[in-house]
């Protein structure tokens, strides 16, 4: 009868085709069990349970199986890796946690922006609230780390640009208004769908930390996905001493699913700097307001959390139309009520995150282009 050691000696031609390692090396075979007459069960583990070449891994695996003497039938299923477990993956992949010395030596703030559902608005008050800073005299980035619902290029009137490497090898953040501006939409075909795992988000994600010349900033805004899944857990874990700002709008419903955000901040050790509540009734060109989302929910999630509320921002016709026209309210029309809010808050995140000061390396001087842009569909340069 084939063994155990046999088996798992031929699936190591199963290479996963992102990752480009075979999944013994990676301990993706969870166990291996056979039973009279060469019934063969393997147990795989995904790095998520939607994993998009999952049917590609029940394929290769029941076709090495039985390729061992014996097996005459291969049964596969599937479980997924724990957080322990894909902390280990990721340090088989050399991204054990954490960024090295010097990357990011310049920036003087980190705030990631994030919120427990999707449709509350978060990209365009993280694009208008880094204008809002930048008017008040700060440098400002932005990193759209929202990988599947990337907007932040649209917003900022970024569409069909491509950053461009410097003499170091170091991607050149693309400027709009003011900001510097990293996005994933910048290296794929415009709308592309991105369909990644775990260990490919965090890898991206590290390059867009480690492999940007973000230079010198006051502040760094980054846009989350909504939810608490990968993204957010890598983040917290190179970036241990970044602020998290909480979106939410007023209703009861959406305020109970932000909370889950707050949750996960707080397992992950990241500091809550305050809520911000966004759709805050509909201010009319003519000044009247209508709460068409009810009343109070970030000032209840502010309470609970024990942290300020930094601001109420509400729906104006303005705020809409600049986001779809790819320029910050902030520089269109200051005095719009949304404009107004989201100032109040870029003046709260000021106040409670006073500058460091920057010291400067001696050899971080940022080259001039030396090549054209790079293409579309490239992947991120890999260290």
């Amino acid at each position: 009868m084939p063994t155990r050691e046999q088996i798992l000696e031929a699936l190591k031609v199963v290479i996963d085709p992102e990752l480009r390692r075979d999944i013994v090396e990676l301990g993706m075979v969870r166990s291996i069990q056979v039973s009279d007459g060469g019934i063969a069960d393997v147990t795989v583990s995904l790095t998520t349970p939607g994993c998009p070449i999952r049917s590609h891994f029940q394929t290769s695996v029941s076709s090495a199986a039985r390729g061992v003497a014996g097996v005459t039938h291969v049964n596969v299923a599937f479980d997924v890796l724990s957080d322990t477990e894909k902390a280990g993956l990721q340090q088989k992949l050399g991204r054990p946690g954490g960024l090295p010395e010097g990357a990011l030596a310049q920036v003087a703030n980190i705030t990631c922006v994030g919120s427990g559902k999707g449709g509350v608005g978060k990209s365009s008050l993280t694009v208008n609230l880094a204008a809002a800073l930048r008017a008040e005299g700060k440098r400002v980035g932005v990193l759209d780390a929202d990988v599947w619902g990337y907007s932040i290029p649209r917003m900022l009137g970024l569409g069909g640009e491509r950053p461009r490497v410097n003499g170091e090898r170091k991607i050149l953040p693309l400027d709009a208004h003011g900001l510097k501006v990293m996005s994933i939409g910048f290296f794929i075909k415009e709308d592309e769908a991105v369909v990644w795992r775990g260990p490919m988000l965090h890898k991206a994600l590290t390059q867009f930390l480690e492999d940007v010349h973000w230079g010198e900033l006051d502040h760094l805004l980054i846009d989350l996905p909504p939810g608490t899944g990968d993204v957010s857990m890598t983040l917290a874990q190179l970036l241990p001493e970044a602020k998290f700002v909480i979106v939410t709008t007023p209703q009861e419903t959406a305020q109970k699913v932000a909370r889950r955000s707050a949750q996960m901040a707080d397992k992950v050790s990241l500091e809550i700097a305050g809520v911000i509540e966004n759709m805050s009734g509909f201010t009319t060109p003519d000044g009247a307001r209508y709460p068409i989302f009810g009343e109070g929910g970030g000032q209840a999630l502010a309470d609970e959390l024990d942290v300020p509320l930094l601001a109420r921002v509400p729906l104006t016709m303005a705020l809409r139309e600049q986001s779809d026209a790819g320029v910050p309210l902030i520089e269109v029309d200051a005095s719009d009520p949304a404009a107004q809010a989201i100032r109040q808050a870029a003046r709260g995140l000021i106040a409670m995150m006073p500058m460091q000061p920057i010291e400067l390396p001696v050899m971080q001087q940022v080259a001039e282009p030396t090549g054209p842009p790079l293409p579309v569909g490239m992947s991120l340069p890999m260290a």
